[in-house]
């Protein structure tokens, strides 16, 4: 614990880790309301999955062109715009919807509101990359645990407030969040001295050296992830349990949350790149049993079991990027991070349905998360340039 509390009396952490939390909990909100409110008003999950794609895609898509802006005026201009934007696109979607507009001015609306998402996951880790050396590796795993409680608070909220009242109501409630969360990130910021940078292309900072290293092996176990969110809820509609889905994906993201705190709290006296290379193994290890289970119970216990690397995987994957990328372009390189594997997450699900619906039923579905996890081993192992942080240099950046 005594690491925790070191990072919480840094300054500016509270803020960090209450704001990036309130900040983050759109991105686990905002598409299921969108997608239960489409549905509800259209009765076409075709049109909901199109105007959530589009959502996704504007986000994933303007991610980095906003990181490379945020790292060379400041995230704070950025993070103040959009969150006096955010909300009133939201309430333009929400409006289209119930109005009954025409499916194009709906998939239109969500594409808008998407690109205006807050920037806020990709500069909480830019700050967090500033911090001392000897906490930063216990504030990204402080970072890795909260990301994984937002998949866990996000949709129990929008399922509640479903329920209770509307999915309009769900959107509402994110598009505030997203405002405090921004504002609260956009304080934390203030202090952002911008550094230097020569005129670069549009890929320069994807293809540092090591970089390309750490998006394959994100994009590869991400696309194994995909796949085994969607296998899960299929799993439990086979066994007859299928109100177990939920419970078994927050049985998932609990041992992941418990893996990051107990990972957090210890120094490891491994290379970053060691370190991914094992932890990745070990999700490895914790997918492979999962398509031989017949018991849901059974598969809740090892869904905890392999949880437990995955928060300790993102949080050294996040030291890896923290310290590889440019000290001018790292909101840039998290939020590169963030669209590729969030990409390959879609891909893994889109896949991992096809294998459902065909001859290989649940069980291909949960080999796919298995071959993208091993998948993600393979590409660490590959001869060439190794992910070699810069701490060096790094520390040469004021916090």
């Amino acid at each position: 614990m005594r690491a925790y509390l070191t990072v919480w009396r840094l300054p500016s952490a509270p803020v960090l880790l209450l704001a990036g939390f309130a900040g983050r909990l759109p991105s686990a909100m905002v598409p299921l309301a969108l997608l239960l409110m489409v549905q509800q008003q259209t009765g076409s999950y075709a049109v909901a999955g199109l105007a959530a794609a589009s959502l996704g895609v504007a986000s994933a898509a303007m991610a980095p062109v906003l990181g490379r802006l945020a790292d060379r005026r400041g995230p704070r201009p950025i993070l103040l715009a959009q969150a006096a934007l955010y909300p009133l696109l939201l309430t333009l979607l929400v409006a289209v919807v119930l109005g009954g507009a025409p499916d194009a001015a709906v998939v239109a609306a969500s594409g808008l509101a998407g690109a205006s998402t807050p920037l806020v996951s990709g500069t909480v880790r830019a700050l967090w990359s500033r911090t001392d050396q000897r906490s930063r590796s216990t504030a990204y795993a402080l970072d890795a645990t909260a990301t994984e409680l937002v998949f866990v608070v996000g949709p129990t909220l929008v399922a509640t407030l479903s329920v209770l009242a509307a999915p309009a109501w769900a959107v509402a409630v994110a598009g505030t969040l997203a405002v405090g969360g921004a504002l609260g990130i956009a304080g934390a910021a203030r202090s952002w001295v911008p550094a230097p940078a020569a005129a670069a292309s549009l890929f320069s900072t994807v293809l540092t050296p090591g970089m390309p290293r750490v998006l394959l092996s994100g994009s590869a176990v991400m696309l194994g992830f995909g796949g085994l969110e969607v296998a899960i809820p299929a799993f439990a509609d086979s066994t007859g349990t299928p109100g177990l889905s939920g419970l078994l994906l927050a049985v998932w993201s609990l041992g992941s949350v418990t893996g990051g705190l107990w990972f957090g709290a210890r120094v490891m006296s491994a290379s970053l790149p060691r370190q991914y290379r094992w932890l990745l193994f070990g999700v490895t290890i914790g997918l492979a049993p999962l398509a031989w289970v017949s018991s849901p119970w059974a598969l809740g216990v090892l869904l905890f079991l392999g949880g437990t690397a995955i928060a300790p995987t993102l949080t050294v994957q996040s030291s890896l990027v923290g310290s590889i990328a440019p000290v001018h372009a790292t909101t840039e390189a998290f939020t590169w991070l963030s669209t590729i594997t969030v990409g390959a997450s879609a891909v893994g699900a889109a896949l991992g349905g096809v294998l459902i619906e065909g001859r290989f039923g649940v069980p291909g579905a949960l080999v796919l998360a298995c071959a993208g996890a091993a998948a993600a081993v393979v590409v660490t192992l590959v001869p060439g340039r190794d992910m070699a942080p810069v701490a060096a240099v790094r520390e040469s950046v004021p916090a």
